[in-house]
């Protein structure tokens, strides 16, 4: 059984950019703010779940390949 965590860009800052995740693409309810300096992510609501890991994960796997931000994505599994 796949899983899907899809995940968007909502703010950015030179200290941290914002993202929505979550498992339904047309409704990512959660949040995450993942530090620019550092790349260390965490989760507004303090849950640090599966879903959660694997949006900061992929992020930092993306940013990791192309040095910018991405603006959305999909981490499949």
């Amino acid at each position: 059984m796949a899983s899907l965590v899809y995940f968007r860009k909502v703010s950015e800052s030179p200290e941290s950019v914002e993202y929505l995740f979550g498992f339904d693409g047309d409704r990512e309810a959660r949040r995450l703010m993942m530090s620019t300096g550092t790349r260390r992510s965490l989760p507004v609501d303090g849950n640090i779940d599966y879903a959660f890991l694997k949006a900061s994960r992929k992020i930092n796997s993306l940013y990791g390949e192309t040095d910018e931000w991405p603006e959305h994505g999909v981490s499949a599994s």
